[in-house]
This record gives C-alpha cells, structure tokens and sequence, in this order.
C-alpha cells in the first residue's frame, strides 16, 4: 500500500474528505486508507460511511485497524492518543 492512497482525516469539513476518497477511487484506486487520530476519529467514520452510503456504493471496508499511538510534547512529557485506520476497497465488477 503506496502513502498516496492514504486519506489523513484532520478538522476541515467532512465533505473535503470525501471528495479526496471519491476522486482517488474514480481515478482508478481500488483501496483508500483513513487515518485519523483523537477527536478525528468520529469524522474519519463518518468518511468512510458517506462514501458507502451516497456516493461509491460498491465500497465496503476491508479493515479497521484501532492503536494507542504515543505523542510526545515539546516540554518532553508524553500523551497517549487513539488512532484508527479504516481502510476501503472497490468491490471488483465482473
């Protein structure tokens, strides 16, 4: 998996993201991942359940992946944060 079809979910409006996964699958890609982290993770969901539901019907999510990643700070203190990955793939049409 090439770090061009990874979609990092941050704070813009959740239709900036999936405009990213449409235009990625319609050019081709048959995989996309979603990474996001803390407070994103609920808009990485709704991502990846606005592109199944509205607009790429045939895209159903291979995995989902979940880990406790370890942010360090500038002063040196550490801050354990939830992250997810939620990868989708295109259903190959016959």
């Amino acid at each position: 998996m090439s770090e061009e079809n990874v979609v990092y979910i941050g704070n813009k409006p959740v239709m900036n993201y999936v405009l990213a996964v449409v235009t990625q699958m319609n050019g081709g890609t048959n995989e996309v991942i979603l990474k996001a982290r803390g407070r994103a993770i609920s808009r990485a969901v709704d991502v990846a359940e606005i592109v199944r539901n509205r607009f790429i019907t045939d895209v159903t999510i291979a995995s989902i992946d979940i880990c406790t990643e370890e942010i360090m700070s500038n002063e040196g203190t550490s801050t354990n944060v939830s992250a997810i990955e939620i990868q989708l793939s295109k259903a190959f049409s016959k």
